[in-house]
């Protein structure tokens, strides 16, 4: 075979040599040949306008293959390597990210001149206005910033030393909420922040009402835990939102876990939190539970609520008992305000058409056609129970019985 002349190997060798891209320090890739001569590293670059390899892109597969070595990175012979040098790409044409609001950057560029260049202290009218005009998650992030620039003047020229008061705080999770900053309003619980935040259980509020309104169970779950590692004080308002989500969830197991840690810390809990605990016991068809729950009830409210009411009344249908429940409700028309005693037959018409599915939902594939027999034949026998009582009961029952294959 014929040797090759040098023109022709050294022509070869250049293309034959792998390629490396250099990543230098505002983030551009340059590609170079591992050749030394001037002119073919110059017509070999590449301008590519992205942003630094993330952890997260790395996760989901970049197209890049080789080792990453120092600051270059050295890529193997690829069709995407190739594809690359023809096609330029920029993230800028693919960004959805959001912009800071104009009213927000103003604000925020005032603050910072103020104590980063004037060296003056920022009115607070400023900071108020900025958390009022938050609207999105990068007005959110700049109010963050804020926040760590004036904890550091107020360090280092003002020489205070304590945090602002959990007024500001609460303001700051209100606007995190308002907007579904979570990261951030999580960040504003933790006791020991550099942004100069005293968190409160009222704070925790903010994000909790968020997790109802959404119905997070998992947000409400991260946020007890935050209360918790950060030793923030429970209160009765955040057990009936608490109740409340584990309800809207249908998640049994959770208001049982917090319900235990309410009372452990001695929270008193309000009769709208003991109404959604024993709407939720008759719901499932936990009677052992209910009647514990009406204990502790008992101990603290005399008189029965409507929820509460037909909490026990429901739970005297499960036990086969409906002459007790019709004392139940006819105690309740007795001690419910005049205001309130038409919800009674709403209740009672609620009691026949949606609370049988609900409970017979919840029981296990065994027991459900005995405790169908058992409703089916006791709720007809409270009603007729009501009347002999004397009260004007008009309730639908014609639909019970054909819901007979229906509840087995």
């Amino acid at each position: 075979m014929q040797a090759l002349s040098n023109a022709s190997r050294s022509r070869l060798t250049r293309v034959l040599k792998p390629q490396i891209l250099l990543l230098n320090s505002d983030y551009r890739f340059l590609s170079t040949s591992t050749t030394s001569s001037s002119s073919s590293s110059s017509s070999s670059l590449l301008q590519f306008s992205i942003s630094p390899i993330t952890n997260h892109q790395c996760q989901y597969g970049v197209a890049f293959t080789g080792l990453i070595q120092g600051n270059y990175v050295q890529i193997s012979q690829h069709p995407m390597h190739s594809m690359m040098q023809t096609a330029p790409f920029s993230t800028a044409s693919v960004s959805t990210e959001v912009s800071p609001t104009e009213a927000v950057k103003v604000l925020y560029d005032k603050i910072l001149d103020s104590v980063n260049v004037k060296r003056t202290m920022s009115p607070n009218a400023w900071l108020w206005s900025m958390i009022e005009n938050c609207k999105n998650h990068e007005d959110i992030k700049l109010l963050f910033d804020v926040l760590l620039n004036l904890r550091r003047f107020r360090l280092s020229n003002l020489r205070i030393h304590d945090n602002f008061n959990c007024a500001l705080c609460l303001e700051v999770t209100k606007a995190c909420a308002r907007v579904g900053a979570l990261d951030f309003g999580k960040k504003a619980l933790w006791k020991h922040n550099v942004y100069g935040l005293t968190p409160s259980v009222g704070s925790a509020n903010q994000l909790l009402l968020y997790a109802k309104t959404h119905k997070d169970a998992n947000l409400m779950v991260e946020v007890m835990d935050l209360l918790k590692g950060n030793k923030l004080p429970l209160q009765p308002g955040t057990a009936d939102i608490v109740f409340s989500i584990c309800y809207d969830t249908d998640n049994w197991a959770l208001i049982s876990k917090y319900s235990k840690r309410f009372l452990k810390a001695g929270v008193k809990l309000r009769q709208t939190a003991f109404d959604t605990w024993m709407e939720f016991a008759a719901k499932i068809g936990d009677t052992e539970s209910l009647w514990k729950i009406e204990k502790l009830r008992s101990e603290s409210m005399k008189q029965h609520t409507l929820a509460s009411a037909f909490a026990c009344a429901k739970g005297c249908l499960l036990e086969h008992k409906p002459g007790d429940a019709a004392v139940v409700i006819q105690v309740l028309t007795q001690t419910l305000s005049d205001k309130k005693k038409p919800s009674i037959m709403v209740e009672l018409q609620k009691l026949v058409d949606e609370w049988p599915l609900d409970v017979m939902k919840h029981q296990k594939e065994e027991k459900r056609k005995a405790l169908a027999a058992i409703l089916i034949s006791g709720i007809p026998a409270m009603v007729t129970d009501l009347s002999s009582m004397g009260l004007e009961v008009t309730i639908n029952l014609k639909d019970l019985t054909s819901k007979e294959g229906i509840l087995c």
